[in-house]
């Protein structure tokens, strides 16, 4: 009947669709710091599992909602399952890897979230237009509830104890956050990252639009153009940015840090021609660049915040960083919508440019000769990592 397909199948509006977005977003951001916290107290192998279990668990949901509420919760619930296992898996992956391989190792996770961008879009797609989004919400859940004993068999916290012997308290999550703000350096990594989230949820959310509008793409190609340049340069960039940042970190502890900035500062350039050019290889070109860059970046966040935060800080550090990124990051995308019609995408685009060399200059700055803190040392990383 009419009344059972309209249970089944909901329709919503493109603002019930945007809220639901928003509501994983939201919820992300504001899990992050707590999410963080967790993973230093209880140990990284149990939040990552069971992040996994509750994230499973709630994509299948999702594959079987009947109202807009029960989506709006579920997608909530994503964002704090994907909050949790964020922050923890990269805190168990720098436990892991010392600082002979500890960018790299980090950036090949990172790369995992890269390709997954665009086959996970492919597809997602694929599934959702053959069998139904309900069908490929369902596959996914099952598939993360069969590996999550595996996982569990799997995983270990090599550093765990290691921790609680350096710092034998209990953490608590607000002297946790204190300490951490009061860290050499910290408060300047804090806006580094909030810039470049700025910068990078810009082009993500406007590129494709931009794409279309500029070069007449059909809806489709442009949708690709603003994912696979970027994301295939980014496995690339990490690999070679994490390669030399684990060099040049034996030879300093300026590597790292010298090694974000300068992918930033790459990004410069050729974020500014993106906004520019009227021509479509020339934009290509220049988002390779910008994917290449900015892989530089993020495969050292971890890294650069082991050189001065102890073990059971750092998933709540980089949790702080998620807050902040992922917040800023919305508002400037939402602001980007507002001056549209003044400045166009292209002179949005231009503007995240700006964006990227405020940030690429506060991290240098951690290592210019007045700046006191971990990074100025001219000797290899200490011994917190």
């Amino acid at each position: 009947t009419p009344r059972e397909l309209s249970v089944k199948r909901p329709r919503f509006s493109d603002g019930f669709l945007g809220l639901l977005s928003t509501s994983f977003l939201w919820t992300y951001a504001l899990a992050s710091p707590l999410g963080g916290f967790l993973g230093d107290r209880y140990g990284r192998k149990r939040v990552v599992v069971i992040s996994l279990l509750s994230w499973s668990a709630t994509t299948w949901a999702v594959g079987h909602a009947r109202s807009f509420g029960y989506l709006a919760c579920a997608q909530a619930l994503m964002g704090i399952s994907e909050a949790c296992y964020m922050l923890a898996g990269l805190a168990l992956i720098a436990d892991y890897h010392g600082p002979r391989t500890r960018s790299l190792a980090t950036g090949l996770h990172q790369s995992g979230i890269y390709i997954g961008v665009v086959v996970g879009g492919v597809g997602g797609g694929w599934l959702a237009q053959s069998y139904g989004w309900r069908h490929a919400f369902s596959v996914l859940g099952v598939a993360g509830l069969i590996y999550t004993p595996l996982l569990w068999a799997a995983l270990k916290d090599p550093r765990q104890e290691l921790a609680k012997a350096d710092h034998p308290q209990v953490p608590q999550f607000f002297s946790s956050v204190r300490e951490l703000m009061r860290l050499p350096g910290f408060p300047s990594m804090l806006l580094a990252f909030g810039g470049s989230s700025m910068g990078g949820w810009l082009i993500m959310t406007w590129l494709p639009l931009y794409l279309y509008e500029r070069y007449h793409m059909s809806l489709v190609t442009a949708g690709f153009s603003a994912t696979f340049f970027i994301q295939a340069a980014a496995v690339v960039g990490i690999l070679v940015g994490g390669s030399l940042a684990d060099l040049w970190s034996r030879r300093t502890s300026q590597g790292r840090i010298l090694i974000q900035s300068i992918g930033l500062m790459m990004c410069v350039p050729f974020v500014f021609l993106v906004g520019a050019t009227s021509s479509r290889i020339i934009s290509a070109m220049s988002l390779v660049v910008y994917g290449f860059g900015r892989a530089w970046y993020d495969c050292n966040v971890m890294p650069v915040l082991c050189q001065t935060a102890r073990p059971n800080l750092r998933a709540t550090g980089y949790g702080l960083f998620n807050l902040s990124g992922t917040l800023l990051g919305g508002v400037t995308a939402g602001l980007a919508g507002i001056l549209k019609s003044s400045l166009g995408i292209g002179g949005c685009v231009q503007v995240a440019s700006m964006i990227f060399l405020f940030s690429s200059l506060v991290l240098f700055r951690l290592v210019m000769p007045r700046t006191q803190g971990p990074f100025y040392a001219k000797s290899p990383e200490g011994s917190l990592n």
